[in-house]
């Protein structure tokens, strides 16, 4: 973000000063030491000044939901891009509870993968439950890649049925398959 001149100034923390180390030694390969401060520390509580936006990226849903939590005050006025390996339907009404609402969502391919990305900030939202699954965004905008993000999303839950039949997995799969054959 800092070379592609998205933000004058960034904040990096990490739980780990080794991982903060790795950072410190791209960062100077960059040349870009000057604009950064390095953080150790848990996620947003780390932070010395209160941030304009906020990235949250490469961990579980949970995770990032309980960092959010944890930083509620520091997020207060910022915007908060978060991008859930895992779990990002408890990401979703976590935020909710947390008094966040999600402003944007897309998803992002990189290879063969894809990466759903949530920008949200302070504000109220009432999520259906097909909401908090796919996402109120992507629902509503249905971009391109929903179909193979549907697809995937299919596949997964279906294979997760075959090794245990559950109503969850069940009402989880119809969303999708709603979703797939736009009947949503």
């Amino acid at each position: 973000m800092l070379l592609a001149g998205l933000c004058r100034f960034a904040q990096l923390t990490e739980v780990s000063e080794r991982s903060l180390a790795k950072a410190r030694e791209l960062i100077g390969a960059l040349g870009l030491s000057d604009r950064v401060r390095f953080l150790v520390g848990d996620g947003v509580e780390a932070l010395e000044d209160p941030p304009d936006v906020a990235v949250i990226a490469g961990m579980g849903g949970r995770t990032i939901a309980g960092i959010v939590e944890r930083g509620r005050e520091i997020l207060a006025h910022a915007r908060i891009v978060m991008q859930p390996n895992v779990a990002a339907p408890e990401l979703r009404l976590r935020l909710q509870r947390a008094g966040f609402r999600i402003a944007d969502e897309m998803i992002a391919k990189d290879g063969r993968r894809l990466y759903v990305v949530i920008a949200a900030e302070a504000g109220r939202m009432e999520l259906s439950p097909e909401e908090i699954e796919v996402g109120p965004v992507l629902l509503k905008n249905r971009p391109g890649a929903l179909a193979d993000y549907a697809a995937f999303k299919i596949r997964v839950l279906k294979k997760a049925l075959a090794d245990a039949e559950g109503a969850e997995l069940r009402r989880k799969l119809g969303i999708w398959e709603a979703l797939n054959h736009g009947d949503r």
